[in-house]
């Protein structure tokens, strides 16, 4: 199976077993369908008990998937009429944020989102995912027009995170990460903020101040990566496995620390097994949100969401840390 993950391997097995055996019963003429039967029934059972307790590290591995959907996947089948702006009006466009106007149900709403490529061409293009300040600020340009036309906010979370090399500094990265938390923080108008892959540092932060938070189920958020955690702990980036579980980096962890407000459902295996599938889940949780959102005004919206944030880490944090030895 094209890139199956490590843990996925007794699955791989058993799958390539079934398919040697249909291979053998047609060429054959002995009959084994009942073998094939009893084997599908096996099959099923085992991805039921490996995907309902994936450790977080399979989870990493999931959000990681080369083949996992992008932004501009689930554009095309949640929204209509999309309408892709360009440039920040200092420096330039920034191919590793897509953003623009849509509509959702007849609904006019903005979309942002990180955006990674598929390829190795079109990764370099979009440099691997990771902003450079004229992205964040191209951000932060199309949230402040749609406050200002009334528009609910949708951002797709999706990034290693922001570029750290001399260029992205020389123009200000810093500064444009904290201006667009600053900003986010008091648009009048709903924003919804949906992990859908790697959520990692400032750079997915940027985009992460909103009314509602959601993850997908197998993505991931964090201050920093596993390996990068691992390193600065152990100097050994070997032990990422342990880091990972130690960070709580994964939905029901976040969801459990009051990080996120709600964990949307995943196609079984991960959301690159089905993307209309997993765009129908992605749908609900956001026809939920701005159906509560909407009935809210402006003042409303503005204070809650400075309380939501502001009691973040208030209930037993500490205690995240305390298996990190």
């Amino acid at each position: 199976m094209m890139g199956e993950m490590e843990f996925e391997k007794p699955i791989v097995q058993l799958r390539k077993k079934i398919e040697e055996l249909v291979r053998v019963s047609e060429k054959a003429e002995v009959d084994i369908s009942e073998e094939i039967k009893n084997l599908k029934n096996r099959l099923g059972r085992l991805e039921d008990e490996i995907y309902a307790n994936l450790k977080p590290w399979d989870r990493v591995q999931i959000a990681r998937h080369p083949s996992r959907p992008t932004t501009l996947d689930y554009i095309s089948f949640l929204f209509t009429d999309f309408f892709e702006c360009h440039g920040d009006r200092y420096f330039g466009d920034d191919a590793a944020f897509v953003g623009g106007i849509a509509t959702y149900k007849g609904l006019p709403v903005t979309v942002i989102g990180h955006q990674r490529g598929k390829d190795t061409k079109e990764n370099i293009r979009r440099n691997f995912g990771m902003p450079h300040p004229e992205g964040y600020r191209k951000a932060l340009r199309l949230m402040k027009q749609a406050e200002k036309f009334k528009r609910p906010i949708i951002c797709f979370i999706d990034t290693k995170g922001a570029y750290p090399g001399k260029s992205a500094e020389e123009r200000g990265q810093s500064e444009a990460i904290a201006k667009n938390l600053f900003e986010m923080a008091g648009l009048k108008v709903p924003i919804i903020c949906i992990v859908i892959g790697e959520g990692g540092s400032g750079g997915a932060l940027a985009l992460g101040v909103g009314d509602q938070i959601c993850m997908l189920e197998n993505s991931i958020y964090s201050v920093i990566s596993p390996e990068g955690a691992a390193t600065i702990l152990w100097k050994d980036s070997s032990r990422s496995k342990q880091a990972a579980e130690s960070m709580k980096i994964t939905a029901p962890d976040l969801k459990e620390l009051s990080v996120i407000d709600e964990i949307i459902t995943e196609v079984k295996g991960g959301a690159h097994r089905n993307v209309e599938e997993q765009a129908s889940y992605i749908d609900q949780g956001i026809f939920r949100a701005l159906k509560k959102l909407l009935a809210k005004d402006s003042l409303t919206l503005v204070n809650e969401r400075y309380e939501k944030f502001k009691k973040i880490g208030q209930d037993g944090t500490p205690k995240v840390y305390s298996n990190m030895k």
